[in-house]
């Protein structure tokens, strides 16, 4: 099984538009659904802010496997 974009050894990753890197482990994630997206945001290890949207299955396998919390918009 490949690993997706927003995934690296279970946690989130994303792109840092500050420092142009890809695949950056994203730090106290936290998965908000707006206007029926589900994103996902976070800081990388230096403070940068970062976000990354995620499908419903994804977001919610991060939230069962304690990955990320749940923030607005969930029931």
């Amino acid at each position: 099984m490949s690993k997706s974009k927003n995934e690296s050894n279970g946690g989130i990753t994303a792109y840092s538009v500050k420092t142009k890197t890809k695949n950056v482990p994203m730090i106290d994630p936290v998965i908000d659904i707006k206007s029926g997206r589900y994103i996902a945001t976070g800081k990388d290890s230096e403070g940068n802010k970062m976000a990354a949207i995620l499908g419903k299955a994804k977001a919610e396998e991060h939230i069962k496997n304690g990955d990320a919390k749940k923030g607005t918009g969930w029931d």
